[in-house]
């Protein structure tokens, strides 16, 4: 493996400021891994054609003086669910193949604009609608630590490509943990940030009050440097806060100096730590605690006694919402078109073309939400749901009442064995229950990889989550925690990965 692709982002970046390394060498090292390993990970749906002539671009920019953003020149994988002009935009479903999108999503044109270099868009769930990519139209992602499991999802493949060192950076999106449970379960670091601090535009909707797009990196410092990129208000998403944001990579190092943890109050989720925590997780996340204890933080033990009914009322909710936003996809406008034998009316080639583009688990949930919204049933279902997410917003303002920040396990259990539980979607959704409350109430979120699960050596993640607009925070309390076990391991989670689950 090249050396060029075991380089953080920020290290890439101080190599290519001070042009001891190309972006265009750059760039190739990780298209030439991407050629290696890509075939066994399947984490890329579509490699750029034109990532040379963009990495060329930024070198001779740099070469002619111009003051480039400091993440210029770095590649970047981009979840298939954000529209790009220049590569097909599917959202991992046959109803979008081919699609070529006629506008950047605006994560995608703030990341041009600071120079990075996209490589390509990465596998997921069909239309972000699964925890383990196997949903994917085009074939399911393998996780890099053991090929025989899942790499999480919806974003599967942005967190296999960042942990296979098939790219340094990769934008995700999530809805209820997409982000963060595949995080967990590769080794990564992932945030979901506040709702409404990163621009939504071009972000392909699945449920509109829940999705959030982010990033998916190797350090929390890398994490930061990313999200300084794409956050910020943006006139085409209308729930884009106007907030000024602070410098997310300036409160990773401030953690990374040690900043932050001296009377930090951590409140520890009692209703999140129940039966169905693996013994490995929990003994890793147990020792985070102990590590940030030790350095000067109070662990405190909190109640949020609605949070038992956070699956339950979002799988009401996100339903509800996706079997709106999919009505567009009716053979008319754009997506696939199939006609009946012998032609038909609209409706029958609507008919004919969503039973043929969406698969087995879009459907699922299609007709879910569409009950859940019919006469007679909306207040019985979707608004109870709703009213439930209030109650879980109030159990978060009340916990932050009384400690700075919330933890948890990112994922009640290390990856899981391809197909496992493919047949059983309850079982599947219940893989969201650390993580869907951030969701519900949109309140930051950041996964951090604290180490291997003793039964299995597969990655465990720690979650933070902190009050809506306090993203720096997690940043801060993430790279402080990153530092320190670092510093205990004496390397970083991912030096510990075998070769592609040992079989390369």
């Amino acid at each position: 493996m090249s050396d060029i692709t075991r380089l953080g982002a920020a290290e890439l970046s101080a190599k290519l400021a001070a042009k001891e390394l190309s972006s265009v060498e750059a760039t190739q090292a990780h298209l030439d891994r991407i050629g290696v390993v890509d075939g066994a990970v399947h984490a890329f749906l579509h490699v750029s054609d034109h990532a040379l002539d963009v990495a060329a671009d930024i070198d001779k920019r740099r070469s002619a003086g111009e003051q480039l953003g400091e993440l210029a020149g770095v590649p970047l994988a981009i979840k298939d669910v954000l529209v790009t002009t220049d590569m097909p935009s599917t959202s991992g479903s046959r109803m979008l193949e081919g699609y070529m999108s006629p506008f950047d999503a605006t994560v995608v044109a703030r990341s041009r604009a600071a120079g990075l270099v996209p490589l390509g868009k990465t596998n997921m769930d069909e239309f972000a609608m699964g925890s383990s990519t196997e949903h994917s139209a085009f074939g399911p992602t393998r996780n890099p630590w053991d090929l025989e499991r899942i790499p999480g999802g919806s974003g599967g493949g942005s967190a296999a490509a960042v942990a296979a060192f098939e790219a340094p950076l990769a934008l995700g999106s999530d809805t209820g943990g997409s982000i963060r449970q595949p995080a967990h379960v590769t080794g990564t670091v992932g945030v979901k940030p506040t709702y409404g601090a990163v621009s939504r535009y071009g972000s392909i909707a699945l449920a509109s009050s829940l999705d959030q797009v982010g990033p998916v990196t190797r350090t929390v410092l890398d994490a930061g440097l990313l999200q300084d990129v794409i956050q910020g208000h943006d006139p085409y998403d209308s729930t884009s806060l106007t907030d000024s944001w602070p410098s997310m990579a300036d409160a990773a190092r401030a953690g990374l100096r040690g900043e932050g943890l001296a009377g930090l109050k951590v409140g520890v989720i009692s209703d999140l730590l129940g039966s169905g925590i693996q013994s490995g997780v929990l003994s890793r996340f147990r020792e985070a605690l102990a590590l940030l204890e030790k350095n000067g933080a109070e662990i405190v033990e909190v109640s949020a006694p609605h949070f038992e009914y956070a699956v339950a009322a979002y799988y009401l909710i996100l339903p509800a919402e996706a079997s709106s936003n999919l009505a567009r996809f009716d053979s008319v406008r754009f997506g696939l078109r199939v006609e009946p034998d012998g032609g038909g009316t609209v409706e029958q080639v609507m008919a004919a073309s969503r039973e043929a583009g969406f698969g087995p688990e879009v459907k699922r949930r299609i007709i879910l939400g569409t009950y859940a919204l019919s006469a007679g049933y909306y207040d019985a279902y979707y608004g109870s749901a709703q009213k439930v997410r209030t109650l879980i917003q109030r159990d978060f303002a009340n916990a932050f009442a009384n400690v700075d920040v919330l933890a948890s396990p990112s994922a009640p259990t290390t990856a899981f064995k391809l197909a496992e539980k493919l047949d059983d979607p309850m079982a599947m959704y219940l893989n969201d229950v650390t993580t869907i409350p951030a969701n519900l109430a949109g309140v930051p979120g950041i996964s951090v990889p604290v180490g291997l699960a003793p039964e299995d050596g597969l990655p465990v993640g720690i979650q933070f989550m902190a009050p809506a607009r306090e993203d720096a925070r997690l940043y801060q309390v993430g790279a402080s925690l990153e530092s320190l076990l670092e510093e205990q391991w004496g390397r970083t989670l991912l030096s510990q990965a075998p070769e592609l689950g040992g079989t390369n």
